[in-house]
């Protein structure tokens, strides 16, 4: 059944191309799932200061805010009426106003490596560009000889930094390597040797919790599965706590009827590793902080100060 919109739906989103060609996954959803017109929905986009700022790792210039806060200020004051996220780009803890009330089905969550065939593969001492600390950690952990430099950028401009020779080799997410039409590049790295971030692969879409108009419409399209693991994956993440600079990774996946989610926290150097799983229900935040403690209780000072101090 088609539901008449009496204005354009407006969408906003950053303006980066991964982040449009995610916008436009979800206007497309919408069109199919409502029977409205090419004209119902609109793209918003907008620069975020992560995307402006690009000298500087992340979590030294104000962490995950720094994807969002522009499309916060847009929802708030009414220019855009959904804000579509990489959802391992919002932050766990955010203001009550706002609400995930939709996610597009999960794409592929595996990291791919950008320069050689396998992590093994790296020449000795190789410099990896990186600018997160969960896979920094990680490949330290498996190759204590290899340096790795933040990397900023998009997905082009970091291709090109491995192309022209400024790194060695760069770890990308396979889910926006394929939604660049890049799905083939490099080799994936297989969750059993590097479990992903939090939220990888998701597609949220955000908007104001008093806006339960808004949210109806979103209904059709929200992927269940998706959102039950994802919000398992956060609820994790806000038991353990820390900050953009605390390695961390987590995996939730469907096993009959239950989760079965898997966590790892890493010291920054790789030298220590924690891993566990637990088995929960949906909507269940008991479990989530379970495995948090749990971590926490076997790391050691040094690891368990990354989350705790």
């Amino acid at each position: 059944m088609t539901l008449a919109l009496t204005s354009p739906l407006r969408i906003g989103t950053r303006s980066s191309p991964l982040a449009l060609a995610q916008a436009e996954m979800t206007k497309a959803a919408l069109l199919a799932a409502h029977g409205w017109n090419e004209a119902a929905v609109v793209l918003v986009p907008m620069l975020s200061s992560g995307d402006k700022i690009q000298d500087r790792p992340l979590a030294e210039i104000g962490g995950k805010a720094l994807w969002t806060k522009e499309l916060e200020r847009a929802l708030l004051t009414h220019e855009i009426d959904i804000a579509v996220h990489s959802m391992k780009d919002v932050e766990t803890v955010r203001a009550s106003i706002f609400g995930i009330v939709a996610m597009l089905p999960r794409a592929d969550v595996r990291d791919r490596l950008i320069g050689a065939e396998s992590i093994a593969a790296l020449a000795q001492g190789a410099k990896v560009g990186t600018s997160s600390p969960r896979r920094a950690a990680q490949l330290k952990a498996l190759r204590p000889d290899i340096t790795t430099e933040s990397i900023r950028g998009n997905v082009a401009t970091r291709l090109s930094k491995v192309e022209n020779g400024d790194f060695d080799a760069t770890l990308l997410a396979a889910a926006g390597l394929a939604r660049l039409g890049q799905g083939n590049i490099g080799t994936a790295i297989e969750m059993t040797e590097m479990l992903p971030a939090a939220s990888q692969g998701a597609i949220g879409i955000d908007c104001l919790v008093e806006r339960t108009e808004i949210a109806a419409l979103m209904a059709p399209i929200n992927h269940q599965e998706t959102f039950d693991c994802v919000m398992a994956e956060r609820a994790f993440l806000e038991a353990l706590g820390g900050t953009c600079h605390s390695p961390v990774a987590a995996q939730a996946v469907w096993q009959g009827d239950i989760l079965t989610l898997k966590g790892e926290i890493l010291r920054d150097d790789g030298s220590e590793r924690q891993q566990a799983a637990i088995a929960c229900k949906p909507g269940d935040h008991l479990a989530p902080a379970m495995l948090a403690r749990q971590l926490l209780d076997a790391a050691s000072p040094e690891l368990r100060a990354l989350f705790e101090g």
